[in-house]
């Protein structure tokens, strides 16, 4: 989010490093405003809520995720199986940089359960755009099972999140990204 005073940018990140890390419900505005040394009306004059709040932090975190790691990552990719490779090599590279408590989105889709809170849609595009990018990338390589094998990989994809925070699968990334090579392969027809 761009355009934020400066306290309003202390308080989105603060909020964002409290939230992922221990729970959007664990965590207060009365807690977030001692941490990021504010006052909570300060929180709500540029806010408004914690709801408001909980939406600029996933917004940010999607659009980030979104362009400044798959976008790039793709963009630099050297061929079309590459980019759909690179997006498990961003992944990477994102638990690297932001952390390996899970996905945020799919977090705060768990922890915030009513069905009309505006964050279950800032979740559901964002797994729905990641799936329909392996989509174009598939269908850019003449795949006639383009949208099943683009819900695959997104499926592969989000597995590789789960076992990754559960410890559960050494390297799930790596596998994960292996598996979905295998699969790209397999269903790319020979050259004649």
């Amino acid at each position: 989010m761009t355009n934020l005073t400066f306290a309003a940018r202390r308080i989105l990140d603060t909020a964002a490093e409290l939230f992922y890390t221990n729970g959007i419900n664990s965590i207060g505005v009365e807690r977030i405003a001692a941490e990021a040394s504010v006052t909570k009306k300060t929180i709500y004059d540029r806010f408004g809520s914690k709801d408001a709040l909980i939406l600029a932090y996933l917004s940010e975190r999607d659009e980030c995720w979104r362009h400044d790691y798959v976008d790039r990552y793709i963009s630099a990719a050297p061929d079309s199986i590459g980019s759909v490779l690179a997006v498990f090599d961003a992944l990477e590279e994102w638990i690297t940089d932001k952390g390996d408590r899970g996905c945020a989105m799919l977090n705060a889709r768990a922890e915030l359960a009513q069905v009309d809170h505006p964050s279950r849609t800032i979740a559901e595009n964002q797994k729905a755009w990641l799936r329909d990018r392996f989509v174009a990338i598939l269908k850019e390589m003449g795949l006639p099972d383009a949208e099943e094998l683009g819900a695959t990989l997104l499926i592969l994809h989000e597995g590789a999140i789960v076992m990754r925070f559960l410890h559960a699968v050494p390297d799930a990334i790596a596998n994960a990204r292996r598996a979905s090579e295998q699969l790209i392969v397999s269903k790319t027809p020979c050259p004649q």
